[in-house]
């Protein structure tokens, strides 16, 4: 799985929801070029470990997810006790129970970068200043 890095301060990373990590898997065209100019500008691929939970069946089937996971710019992010309670916390004020797209906006908000999604609804929802992408 991916490793936990320090992040270069000037860089924005890109947070990618399950909907991205699943287009990943599935070749996706325009994910591909996303990660292609990513690692052409040294960008973050940030992914939280509940999308990942969502995305992740059968290492052995998913040869792109897997080797997403094993590059060095991705950085694999944990829900904490801490960050729990702020998923909780935003979820009561946006009015909804999707705890993994809040905890997707909360680690978005955190590396100041845009959201890999095949979803934007429920993100916009929660945080409607989140730069999203749609895929």
């Amino acid at each position: 799985m991916g490793r936990r890095r320090d992040r270069p301060a000037p860089v924005k990373g890109l947070t990618f929801d399950a909907g991205a990590l699943i287009a990943v898997d599935r070749g996706n065209e325009s994910v591909r070029a996303l990660l292609t100019q990513a690692a052409a500008r040294q960008i973050w691929i940030v992914i939280p470990t509940g999308a990942l939970a969502q995305a992740w069946r059968d290492g052995s089937r998913q040869a792109r997810l897997a080797a997403l996971l094993k590059n060095d710019l991705v950085l694999v992010e944990d829900l904490t006790r801490a960050r729990a309670q702020a998923v909780g916390v935003l979820c009561g004020l946006r009015g909804t129970d999707d705890a993994i797209d809040a905890f997707v906006a909360l680690i978005a908000r955190q590396y100041g970068g845009t959201v890999i999604t095949g979803d934007p609804t429920d993100l916009r929802k929660l945080d409607p200043s989140l730069e999203i992408v749609t895929v």
